[in-house]
């Protein structure tokens, strides 16, 4: 099959630090590639990947998005794959609802994964414009606020099986890793952590948008000998410190499309301790991945009990949900119905 993915511009395929989109746009593009696929992927031009590259820019655009107009290199990038879609059997988009207008015009097969928050008020009227765009959802979750889209499938996120190595025995620390904004509650974390008298090593990334709430929130809290903040931290460090943590620290306040970090803290074997926001009840097995907790006190006491859980079991239920190939295979059934439909 001929396919062709759409990666927004602002990070490198796969990304060089955070950039979940991206990441699992690299995940299956490989895979794709892996099975036999004639792959087109365009994204930027410091990509990595065994597909065709076609680059819009040069480099990633999120290192110079003050001095850089995004827009300007996305609507290249539009022009591109409208220029080459009757090249492909299927135009496979990341791109939001950018591609949107273009899209349903080309007279080629199309999908659209959308990967982030559907809440905005925004969406409804966009949406209600488009309402014949094929989508598929990252988690079940995520399509509450647009239950009437034209949803084809809910694919959850896949690792290369060998991406992270199993790791049996814990180390004796937990792990916070993502984004510090209000939403991600850090500050959670942190408390859950220090009643359990339990260093807690933190790699996380700040936006421009959350760094008074860094320097007025958390910043002071991290004057605690127990806490080690990292700042972001790139794919190397991100798997040794996931696989010999005790627990990864997921203790979100907002309605999470999907939640990447926990399924490679499953593949480690290192189990998780989450908030049941969003997609966190369909991507967590409770007491068998970790816990699901409602309060700050559920939260402590299962950190305590975090022993309890089997770390094979973690690995077993990554290797049955979320790897790579399982997501590939969900997608190309996806195109197939889209081709005979």
């Amino acid at each position: 099959m001929k396919i062709a993915q759409v990666s927004p511009l602002f990070e490198s395929v796969p990304p060089k630090h955070y950039g979940g989109t991206e990441r699992v746009i690299s995940y299956l593009t490989e895979e794709l590639v892996h099975q036999g696929h004639e792959v087109t992927l365009f994204a930027s031009g410091d990509s990595t990947t065994e597909a065709r590259l076609i680059a819009p820019c040069a480099q990633s655009l999120r290192p110079e998005m003050l001095r850089y107009p995004w827009l300007a290199y996305h609507t290249i990038q539009m022009d591109m794959v409208a220029e080459m879609a009757s090249e492909f059997d299927v135009l496979h988009f990341h791109t939001d609802y950018l591609h949107f207008p273009i899209a349903k015009r080309l007279g080629t097969a199309h999908v659209t994964t959308l990967h982030g928050r559907l809440d905005l008020p925004e969406l409804e009227p966009l949406y209600k414009r488009f309402p014949h765009i094929p989508v598929v959802s990252i988690s079940n979750s995520q399509r509450a606020p647009l239950p009437w889209g034209d949803w084809h499938a809910t694919v959850y996120h896949g690792l290369p099986d060998n991406l992270y190595s199993f790791v049996p025995e814990a180390g004796n620390y937990f792990v916070f890793i993502g984004r510090i904004s209000p939403e991600k509650r850090l500050d959670r974390a942190i408390d859950i952590a220090l009643q359990c008298d339990m260093p807690l090593y933190i790699g996380a990334k700040i936006d421009k948008a959350d760094e008074a709430y860094f320097e007025e929130q958390i910043k002071p809290l991290l004057r605690h000998p127990k806490l080690q903040f990292l700042g972001e931290i790139g794919e190397r460090e991100k798997r040794e410190l996931l696989g010999h943590a005790t627990a990864l620290l997921f203790p979100i306040d907002w309605p999470e499309p999907f939640g990447l970090v926990m399924i490679e803290a499953f593949s480690c074997g290192t189990p998780v301790i989450a908030y049941p926001h969003g997609s966190v009840p369909e991507i967590m097995e409770d007491g068998v991945t970790g816990y699901t907790v409602t309060s700050q006190e559920e939260a402590v006491r299962a950190a305590r009990n975090i022993h309890l859980i089997d770390r094979k079991g973690c690995r077993e239920a990554f290797e049955r949900r979320f790897t790579a190939t399982h997501m590939a295979e969900n997608y190309l059934r996806v195109y197939q119905q889209l081709l005979s439909g």
